[in-house]
């Protein structure tokens, strides 16, 4: 065998070691579990936990969800589920302290993007979208509604039929007062396909899509 074919062997062998390595690392049991955990365990805290007790518990997931983001340093999916535990701390808190958390769950999402950006079908982009619209603007924080629209621009484009893209897309609609987009996007949310293991989280944002759809319709 000619030097040109070994060193070839060799190149083809370490490509498909790398390729082994990064389909385990991306199938990692123990990551799954802990991702479905916080799925879980937000999902519960949004919908199911009476509000005086939401900011204390959001505060506990978000250390949970920073623990996993520590033990899996390589992987994006728990730096974004910290980043939305942060977001929706952020949003139960209000105020000034809530603008530091927000800046907390775009920075963790931004290097997501630098490790994975199509991770968990575009819910970086998303998040982002939702945290640039849901923020104040200049000069007390980083809203940007022109912003918020290119990064959910972004998620749809990865994962068009999905629930949370298209509910904050028309919700970013109804905030701008484009009522008949907010309409046809809260629409297409409400025929999202359900997403397994998702259940608690899918029946609590068909409620918010129903509420944003009752006032889109009225305000039309």
């Amino acid at each position: 065998m000619s030097v040109r074919n070994l060193e070839m062997n060799h190149l083809k062998f370490l490509l498909l070691f790398a390729a082994f390595a990064a389909t385990k690392a991306q199938a990692d049991p123990g990551l799954d579990d802990a991702i479905v955990r916080i799925q879980h365990e937000w999902a519960i805290v949004n919908y199911k936990t009476p509000e005086e007790k939401k900011e204390s518990a959001f505060e506990t997931l978000a250390g949970m969800a920073q623990d996993v983001a520590q033990q899996y340093p390589n992987n994006a999916e728990p730096l974004v589920w910290e980043a939305i535990v942060l977001a929706s701390e952020a949003k139960v808190k209000g105020g000034l302290s809530a603008l530091g958390l927000a800046k907390d769950a775009r920075k963790l999402l931004l290097d997501a993007e630098r490790i994975n950006p199509g991770a968990l079908d575009g819910s970086i982009y998303t998040t982002l979208g939702s945290l640039y619209y849901k923020v104040p603007g200049w000069p007390i924080g980083f809203g940007d509604h022109k912003k918020a629209r290119e990064y959910l621009d972004k998620a749809l484009k990865m994962n068009p039929s999905g629930i949370d893209n298209n509910y904050f897309y028309g919700d970013l609609m109804l905030d701008d007062g484009n009522y008949d987009a907010a309409i046809a996007y809260l629409k297409k949310a409400l025929l999202a396909p359900p997403r397994a293991g998702r259940e608690v989280a899918d029946a609590g944002r068909r409620m918010e899509i129903q509420t944003d759809l009752k006032k889109a319709e009225e305000s039309r």
